[in-house]
């Protein structure tokens, strides 16, 4: 183990973000999963296969036989999503995928976007039912191994732990971390204009492997239905649906139900953070701090400057 352990010591600590092993071995899934679906915003169908990879590798997406990792470094601003870009190729919605991976303790794995025309430079993950349980459902299906590098060797997982206070905000939007020995996610909502939705906060403690596929992947994304045709008109959500979608109105509440849980949207934001976060994994460690983490009112934009704060403290 000593050689991949040297490459991933060479990860700096700082007096903000300690590396600290996980005392288990990086992982990868034991075969290879394909999924084919629509997507939520373009409307149009894509095949993901997600494949085994090398200790130290991470994760990366492979689009257009270009390489995309999955890095904070190669995201984009783009509207209710998150976008990772480079060399003029994008892949979009990739936070709910990512949130499985992470969620589930799925390290490295090479992930590969197919799309039906050969010249699109541009490529969405499949929204399947809006939450992480298509993903979820297929890594339990085929398992975990340790994942062993070029020369046959496991390699330590590292989780970066949060040593002293952090926030980013945007208006009355928050995000705050502190520290803390395990990870603890609360996350608020408010949507006045739908009495149902005008505050919710729900507390998330990470206290088992298996937390996050009982407790946060089902939960599903929602939208309110007076702003359905808005975002329509802007070319978004065109393979939207209320089956893939909770929908609530301003006047008659929830419209498709029943809920999975009664904080199902909080639950649902904790599962776009983790997708989010995990874009500050390097090499196969761990992207999600282990530290004690408040949310208000987030969304892709400010999660993704909260994880360039912690590379900017690390």
């Amino acid at each position: 183990m000593s050689r991949c352990v040297a490459a991933v010591k060479a990860f700096k600590s700082s007096a903000s973000i300690s590396w600290r092993s996980t005392g288990k071995p990086q992982q990868t899934i034991a075969n290879y999963i394909e999924r084919t679906g629509t997507a939520l915003h373009s409307g149009h169908k894509s095949t993901v296969r997600i494949c085994p990879e090398f200790a130290g590798t991470g994760r990366y997406f492979d689009f257009r036989s270009v390489l995309i990792p999955a890095s904070i470094d190669f995201a984009q601003q783009s509207p209710l999503c998150t976008t990772l870009r480079k060399d003029g190729h994008s892949v979009a919605t990739v936070e709910h995928l990512l949130s499985a991976l992470e969620g589930t303790g799925v390290d490295n794995c090479r992930i590969e976007i197919v799309t039906p025309h050969n010249d699109d430079t541009s490529a969405e993950v499949p929204i399947f039912d809006g939450s992480a349980s298509e993903w979820v459902d297929a890594i339990e299906q085929v398992g975990l191994i340790d994942a062993l590098d070029s020369s046959g060797e496991s390699c330590d997982k590292l989780a970066p732990y949060l040593t002293h206070p952090v926030h980013v905000s945007k208006g009355d939007s928050v995000i705050a971390a502190f520290p803390s020995n395990v990870t603890i996610i609360s996350y608020g909502i408010s949507f006045p204009q739908v009495p149902s939705l005008s505050l919710q906060w729900v507390n998330s403690f990470f206290c088992s492997e298996s937390f996050y596929s009982k407790q946060i992947a089902s939960s599903r994304t929602f939208c309110i239905y007076e702003e359905v045709e808005k975002m329509r008109s802007t070319g978004l959500i065109k393979g939207g649906s209320a089956e893939n979608a909770i929908v609530f109105s301003t006047n008659k509440g929830l419209l498709n139900p029943p809920l999975r849980s009664p904080e199902e949207p909080c639950r649902h934001k904790i599962l776009d953070l983790i997708g989010d976060v995990s874009l500050f994994a390097h090499n196969g460690s761990q992207g999600l701090p282990i530290a004690n983490i408040i949310a208000y009112k987030g969304g892709h934009a400010l999660h993704a400057e909260f994880v360039r704060r912690l590379s900017e403290i690390s």
